[in-house]
């Protein structure tokens, strides 16, 4: 069978770029498998990333919030929790979206010829599908990526979990050491200490998600404590055992060996890419030293004839830029557009809670790209709807040309910074200036009002200000 394009992978990046061919009236075919356990049709974020985990997570916070007294005249108590019924719902939801946004919608496809099982290139030109051939003009490569696990002395003689089986445990453990403290390993530490386990995180740099304004990640460590979460930063791996039935890690924390003893271990040590077993060497396509497909400003590999988009390329590993790359990567495959991402303009999220968001740059970012910066900060406790809701943990940093007070970079924590990031994000893209978000009138009472107080501290105190001050 002859197609224009071939289509490696069934999850974010290879579905835009099916809808985009198809709009674009080419035949297509979809190979929906990757080396990814537990991924079925949509691939990893619906069925064991994004939508599970942040179902678990809203049911885990609302479980907790219910004991939390955040407000007079309620009696709080802590509710029952039955966790296996929580799994299952999680599971029809899962089930559901993978039916009505992926299934469904590849079905509605008139060019697109779904084929499932593993492709692997036989040829330039052709790969093969449980030895069925199929002959292709153009490819993209967007079998996404799995969970890495390093090499611990012990890891073979004791049972651990990635993301996707903590997801489906069917009894909620009494105690949990998670190896990682970035976005994963922190909204899975605080997802099971909300449920009611006792958590460990044991962290390799020297704080918590490294790659985010220093004030959000110190910030962030002292609300995950003050829930009861254990937090070790700076730390080595050096074992692990069994003892019983629990596990053991033993590990260091500047040269001095500790150890702890959970029911479980999770790890949350990156991701690797899905490129093995693929030939992809017969079709000119050149990975990096650690197995990614390397790729142009254009989503194009080495190889002129086939591109590649989503977590196979590597960082950042996000649902919504790998559908970008691979509605970009197809858009410039068949029409030579030559369409480009820009990566500073996309944000990012931890679903912890308070949520952490970010666009742009960091201050530090900013001074190495010849920028002289001034910072906007301002904690939450400044915004009339924290206290209204009762929560007024978080801070908002806005990271500015101090000339010409373009906003270059939004940090956010706070309920809800998902959300709230998006005015960061068009502040970014566009090239606004601190005094813009100044003019621009904000709903009160808002969070949102955050974004434009922290504005507002590049020339006022705020603290001293009325409620919708201009």
């Amino acid at each position: 069978m002859k197609y224009e394009l071939i289509i490696l992978g069934q999850g974010a990046a290879a579905f835009a770029a099916a809808i985009k061919a198809n709009d674009l009236g080419i035949k297509t075919a979809m190979v929906g498998s990757n080396a990814t356990p537990g991924t079925l049709i949509g691939g990893t974020c619906v069925n064991v990333g994004c939508l599970p985990s942040k179902n678990l997570i809203t049911v885990s916070t609302f479980f907790h919030k219910a004991s939390s007294h955040s407000f007079e005249g309620i009696q709080y108590g802590k509710g029952k929790l039955n966790f296996k019924k929580v799994i299952e719902q999680k599971d029809r939801l899962v089930a559901k979206f993978r039916k009505d946004k992926y299934a469904d919608v590849l079905r509605g496809l008139e060019h697109v010829d779904y084929i499932e099982g593993l492709g692997k290139f036989v040829s330039k030109n052709e790969v093969e599908v449980d030895g069925r051939k199929l002959q292709g003009e153009k490819f993209l490569i967007a079998t996404g990526a799995r969970a890495h696990v390093p090499s611990v002395k012990g890891i073979e003689d004791i049972g651990y979990l990635t993301n996707e089986e903590a997801l489906s445990l069917r009894e909620l453990p009494e105690s949990l050491c998670v190896i990682g403290g970035r976005a994963l390993g922190l909204e899975f530490a605080q997802m099971y200490a909300h449920f009611g386990a006792k958590v460990i995180v044991l962290q390799r740099s020297e704080r918590i998600i490294p790659e985010e304004e220093p004030e959000i990640s110190e910030a962030l460590q002292e609300y995950l404590e003050e829930e009861g979460i254990e937090i070790h930063n700076g730390v080595s791996i050096n074992s692990l055992a069994k003892a019983g039935s629990k596990k053991v890690v033993k590990f260091s924390v500047g040269g001095k060996p500790k150890e702890v003893e959970a029911d479980h271990i999770l790890f949350a040590t990156g991701r690797k890419p899905n490129t093995g077993g693929m030939n992809l060497e017969l079709a000119g396509v050149k990975l990096d030293g650690r197995g990614f497909v390397e790729v142009n400003d254009e989503m194009q590999t080495s190889a002129s004839h086939v591109w590649a988009a989503g977590d196979v390329i590597g960082e950042p590993m996000l649902e919504t830029i790998a559908a970008k790359e691979g509605a970009v990567a197809v858009e410039n495959a068949l029409t030579k557009s030559r369409k480009k991402i820009n990566f500073t303009e996309v944000p990012r999220a931890v679903f912890t809670y308070p949520e952490v968001a970010s666009v742009g740059l960091t201050d530090t970012q900013a001074i190495g790209n010849g920028i002289r910066c001034k910072c906007g900060i301002i904690p939450l406790s400044y915004v009339p709807k924290a206290h209204i809701i009762g929560d007024t943990r978080g801070i908002i940093k806005l990271v500015a040309d101090s000339k010409t007070k373009q906003i270059v970079g939004v940090h956010i924590l706070a309920p809800h910074a998902a959300d709230l990031i998006h005015e960061g994000t068009l502040a970014v893209k566009f090239k606004l200036t601190v005094d813009d978000i100044i003019d621009t009138v904000h709903v009160f009472p808002t969070l949102s009002e955050a974004i434009k107080l922290a504005a507002q501290s590049f020339y006022k105190d705020v603290s001293k200000l009325s409620c919708c001050t201009e």
